[in-house]
């Protein structure tokens, strides 16, 4: 299993630059060596560019255009545009909340999140912060991190708002398909109020067209997602899909067609077995009535 530590991924837009060129040069028919001789640039460099470990700029970029011979404007363009989003990317958002999303290894999901045209999200034991209200997401974070100071939690439950947001109320929302352990429903996170709004929350979340949640029983018994949550994050193409594996000390992401194809069919048995939506509606309903007043 191809494990990457580097929890500040590059963006979507470098790993989509990196393929492009790669393309290109070899469809000029040169070789690193022969593009490092022409451009004066250092093969090395050149190399991390088209792995997509090292960002690039306009310049450089168009003397590669014109070693490889590419003379339609389009094309230029639109590649131009994928080293201007890169650059852009790598001031997010997020970057003031840096002090906070470091230590919690959280930065790296978010520069991928971003990106990402679907999630297929696994969530064993807490509901996905995408569908997260407020008061669920304080007291979850204020009982899970015990390092944090208040103002800490604080920041990342903006955080978790903001991806809200961004993700699911944009203009270009991300297609969020969640399947959540039917427990996770059960433990009570803050007072019965906050359980009962979190709940409603769920069920208004769940009917926007783009989003899609389901309860797995605990009577299904044992099942792939014992192993513990994953998100499979999709990309337009050229990108690949990723794999995030979340953990309190080194979350990582995988790459790799078979990984990636192993969680996807995971999660595919996962949603076979899980009930169905209108299924999943009822149970959030009755969960709610069953709620202390």
């Amino acid at each position: 299993m191809a494990w990457k530590k580097n929890l500040t991924p590059q963006s979507v837009y470098r790993r989509q630059l990196a393929i492009r060129l790669k393309e290109l040069r070899e469809r000029a028919g040169l070789s690193l060596a022969d593009v490092g001789t022409r451009v004066e640039i250092n093969q090395g460099s050149l190399s991390r560019v088209e792995n997509g470990e090292r960002g690039t700029t306009p310049l450089l970029v168009n003397a590669l255009l014109n070693c490889y011979g590419v003379e339609d404007p389009a094309i230029r363009e639109d590649i131009l545009d994928l080293v201007r989003a890169d650059r852009a990317q790598s001031k997010p958002w997020w970057r003031k909340y840096s002090t906070v999303l470091s230590p919690t290894r959280y930065d790296g999901y978010l520069t991928l999140e971003a990106n990402a045209v679907s999630l297929r999200s696994y969530e064993p034991l807490l509901l996905p912060g995408l569908l997260q209200t407020p008061a669920y997401a304080e007291a979850l974070i204020t009982g899970m991190r015990l390092d944090l100071a208040p103002r800490q939690i604080t920041s990342l439950v903006e955080v978790r708002l903001e991806r809200q947001r961004e993700r699911l109320e944009g203009e270009r929302p991300t297609k969020l398909w969640a399947i959540i352990e039917e427990s996770v429903l059960m433990r009570r996170i803050g007072s019965p109020e906050a359980m009962r709004e979190q709940l409603r929350r769920l069920l208004d979340t769940e009917a926007m067209p783009h989003v899609t949640v389901q309860l797995l029983p605990a009577a299904v018994g044992a099942h792939p997602g014992l192993y513990g949550p994953f998100v499979v994050m999709g990309f337009s193409d050229p990108s690949s899909d990723l794999v995030w594996l979340e953990n309190p000390q080194n979350s990582v992401y995988l790459e790799a067609r078979e990984d990636v194809d192993a969680y996807a069919d995971s999660f595919d048995h996962l949603r076979a077995l899980a009930l169905s939506p209108p299924e999943t509606r009822v149970r959030i309903e009755q969960l709610i009535k069953e709620l202390p007043k």
